[in-house]
């Protein structure tokens, strides 16, 4: 008895195997590297230099800031022996004061620009998303993958999403 419930439920396994396998042969995957889309797409190297154009004039002012800080204590480690000491407490006083408010504005700097960084890749990400649907609709895929671990080549349609972004579509 044990033996023809063996044989059954292995005659179910190979049933089902068989099944799943013929499924699968007709199931047509895509796969796509958003880390590519990020990198090579004509809309997020725009992005990239749109916020490049938008913080360049803070970056510019955060390096000056830096350097006068790098003055101030060059200044107060070849100086401070010969200062009087108010002269010496006053420029201690500066130098602290000066290179808090650059802390301050280089995190403002980096929270902002993270911002504007996230609001670009979103919009990027919409428009892949867009001409990845289009892509699907068009070759009847199945399913298309995003951001896996390994793919074979033969599956990554990567290339015509990124030309689908570069006419637009």
């Amino acid at each position: 008895m044990l033996k023809a419930k063996s044989f059954v439920l292995a005659s179910l396994m190979c049933a089902l195997l068989f099944v799943a396998g013929e499924a699968a042969a007709e199931l047509k995957v895509g796969y796509v590297n958003t880390q590519r889309i990020f990198r090579d797409a004509p809309a997020a190297q725009k992005a990239g230099k749109k916020l490049e154009g938008e913080f360049a004039k803070r970056d510019q002012d955060l390096q000056a800031m830096a350097k006068q800080i790098q003055a101030l204590q060059t200044s107060l480690e070849k100086n401070s022996v010969t200062m009087a000491e108010t002269e010496r407490r006053a420029k201690e006083k500066e130098f602290a004061e000066t290179s808090r408010e650059f802390q301050r504005r280089q995190r403002e700097f980096r929270e902002d620009l993270n911002l504007r960084q996230n609001e670009e890749n979103a919009a990027v990400i919409e428009k892949a998303n867009k001409a990845i649907k289009q892509i699907a609709e068009t070759d009847k895929f199945d399913l298309i993958l995003q951001d896996v671990v390994w793919v074979s080549p033969r599956l990554d349609i990567t290339d015509r999403v990124i030309k689908a972004l570069a006419e637009g579509k």
